[in-house]
């Protein structure tokens, strides 16, 4: 399609969640962050491992479950090496695993923080009239769909809204309310600038910014 630019924005999040603990050295309730270390027992034929959070405050030590009693002939050697090596991958996935920590601790701290890398995948900047944005999650973010469009194009959240009213946005899948959620993996966005004096610079902040 003429006019036509599909970019493809890879979401990351940025600041591990942090689960609200009581703190029995501070003696009351402080955040814990991921230290990014696993420690590992292993005692006869059973195998336990957790991730450790600190206390923001005293540094204090919290051991998160990754898993407790394993028989060792259930865990692949290649999960056990990346746990005994404090491998960065794995701890980020524990550590951004929100349903797991609000299912242990109940109470988590999330930030809305995320690093965005674009990547051009049909089209070109000149002349763009439709822009069609591909979203890629590396994992859940906190970060509403309004603040990550407005924040990444350098434009108002009213603006999207009246866009959508004027039916220049789509969002597949979710339609309507999908502003106001969290983005999803594989969520597809578009926008018709064609009658948007700024489009040039719209464009540029969403394959360049």
């Amino acid at each position: 399609m003429s006019g036509l630019l599909r970019i493809r924005w890879a979401i990351a999040p940025q600041i591990t969640p942090r689960p609200l603990i009581n703190c029995n050295r501070c003696g009351g309730v402080r955040p814990f962050r991921s230290s990014g270390k696993f420690r590992v027992n292993a005692n006869g034929k059973r195998i336990d491992a957790w991730l450790i959070y600190r206390c923001a405050n005293c540094d204090n030590s919290w051991n998160f479950a990754i898993f407790e009693r394993c028989n060792r002939r259930d865990v692949e050697p290649a999960l056990l090496a990346a746990l005994e090596n404090n491998d960065p991958a794995l701890a980020r996935r524990h550590a951004f695993d929100t349903t797991a920590l609000r299912g242990r601790i109940g109470r988590v701290e999330e930030f809305p923080d995320v690093a965005v890398q674009r990547h051009v995948l049909e089209g070109m900047p000149e002349n763009t009239t439709l822009l069609d944005l591909r979203l890629s999650l590396e994992m859940p973010v906190s970060l509403r769909l309004d603040r990550l469009l407005a924040g990444e194009l350098g434009i108002s959240r009213s603006r999207l809204q009246g866009w959508q009213e004027r039916r220049l946005l789509g969002i597949d899948p979710d339609g309507a309310r999908a502003l106001r959620k969290p983005p999803r993996d594989g969520m597809g966005v578009r926008i018709d600038l064609s009658g948007e004096t700024d489009r040039n610079t719209i464009v540029a902040a969403a394959g360049c910014g």
